[in-house]
């Protein structure tokens, strides 16, 4: 990521970040290490989108990273202030007004009790952003029209709305607050695809209009690779391999990648019915006396690798 950040301008800095939970008691007793030393950095006005199957680690990691969870391990630096350790009440209204997050669940996301209005709004208020009621209202109003909806739509219900509108509605109350990070966190994977597209492109608009930076949590690495600028590939709680869409999607060298990218349907009967896949054993590329490390491919492409197996991928490069 060398040609994309500057060192006073990284929004969001994770260093080795570790989020683990212990389940079971007594003999039973055993730690799932859900996020396992994951670095990345985010720079201002830029996108970064961590792919990877469910269960994975990655909606962990933005939790983690917004605080819902207390990090096991670990540091995170948001605009150069480190944020991962016993924060101030200043520092968390710090974190709760400056970093926002888009839910997957557009439905669950919204209190069914509320209107539009204070849904946008009870941010606002919680973290005094707004002096008063007409102040709220203009904010919300603001937000309401930036996501293509209208202000009559301010009175009503989240039950009102398809699944599309209420999700964006999810994206106007993320940008009330005017953050400086945005984690989105699977936003349209509970949406139709023609829907999908909708929101993405408002997504990318809002994006370049307002500068926005975004961590993009996804699964679906056809969309990954439209909506971001970097993208990094989780296994198991461990980042893999990341690099420039162009890079990683072109030239992938971690195994599980391969394996990821050979699982994108195309729109081919013929050829779906008789093109090979690319499988992933983990046991196959397990070195138990030699510990993964970034190995560098390109300036913008690194992967996480034995030395082992970086010369594996060397010879069958070459």
């Amino acid at each position: 990521m060398a040609n994309l950040e500057k060192e006073n301008d990284i929004v969001l800095d994770v260093r080795h970040l570790q989020q683990h939970f212990k389940s079971g008691v007594g003999r039973n007793k055993v730690v799932v290490k859900a996020v396992d030393d994951v670095s990345f950095k985010i720079p201002r006005g830029q996108t970064y989108g961590l792919v990877g199957e469910s269960g994975c680690g990655k909606t962990t990691t933005g939790r983690t990273i917004i605080r819902l969870y207390k990090p096991t391990g670990g540091e995170v630096y948001f605009n150069g202030k480190l944020i991962s350790g016993k924060l101030s009440p200043e520092d968390k209204r710090l974190v709760h007004q400056g970093i926002q997050m888009i839910f997957q669940d557009p439905i669950s996301s919204l209190n069914p009790r509320m209107t539009i209005k204070e849904i946008i709004g009870e941010g606002l208020l919680i973290n005094k952003v707004v002096a008063n009621e007409d102040e709220l209202y203009a904010r919300a109003l603001e937000m309401i029209k930036l996501v293509g909806l209208s202000e009559d739509h301010l009175s009503r219900y989240p039950h009102e709305f398809s699944g599309g509108q209420r999700q964006r509605i999810g994206i106007a109350r993320t940008l009330a607050s005017k953050p400086s990070l945005i984690i989105a966190d699977e936003p349209v994977s509970a949406l139709d695809v023609s829907i999908q597209a909708q929101v993405l492109n408002l997504l990318n608009d809002l994006k370049k209009e307002l500068g926005l930076t975004i961590l993009f949590i996804a699964h679906d690495l056809s969309v990954v690779k439209y909506f971001s600028d970097y993208v990094g590939v989780m296994n198991k709680g461990k980042l893999v391999e990341e690099g420039l869409p162009s890079e990683l999607y072109a030239n992938p060298v971690h195994p599980y990648t391969k394996a990821l990218l050979s699982a994108i349907p195309v729109p081919d009967p013929g050829f779906e019915k008789w093109r090979g896949y690319v499988t992933y054993d983990p046991s196959v590329h397990n070195y138990p006396q030699e510990q993964p490390k970034m190995q560098r491919v390109s300036d913008n492409h690194q992967v996480y690798l034995s030395d082992q197996e970086m010369e594996r991928f060397a010879k069958s490069a070459s």
